[in-house]
């Protein structure tokens, strides 16, 4: 099979018959990357035990030191003191009642989570505009 200029380059670079420690092995990655976007990495690791039994499965979550990488805005619906305390928590947008119509008649999407304080807003007025944001109302 025919292989790109940047594939064929990379692949100099690389022994295949070699186990690289983890150091030397993403200093490669990042030689070798050449797409315009974060590329994807997988790791196999042998780590010598037997699945099958309870006490030697491996399971585990991971949490990445920069999250995902995604913002998210937040819109909050308060009044009053509220308001410039959800400015100060960081809130992307913040507001009363007049948010409702820009929501409903305008389609201003641009959050990605909402949030309301309870003293100022009936459900009467956020809830039928839950289909909207596509989140659901107690």
């Amino acid at each position: 099979m025919k292989r790109g200029k940047k594939y064929v380059e990379a692949a100099k670079l690389i022994e295949r018959e070699k186990q690289y420690e983890a150091a030397e092995a993403i200093s490669i990655i990042k030689k070798t990357a050449t797409a315009k976007f974060d590329e994807t990495v997988e790791a196999h690791i042998r780590l010598g035990v037997d699945g099958r039994h309870a006490d030697q499965q491996v399971r585990g979550a991971v949490v990445l030191p920069h999250g995902t990488g995604k913002k998210v805005r937040v819109l909050v619906f308060a009044k009053g003191d509220k308001v410039a305390e959800a400015e100060a928590a960081g809130a992307d947008h913040v507001g009363g009642e007049e948010l409702i119509p820009k929501i409903q008649n305008d389609g201003w999407l641009d959050f990605d989570v909402v949030v309301a304080t309870p003293e100022p807003h009936p459900h009467s007025r956020i809830c039928p505009n839950t289909y909207v944001v596509g989140s659901s109302c107690e």
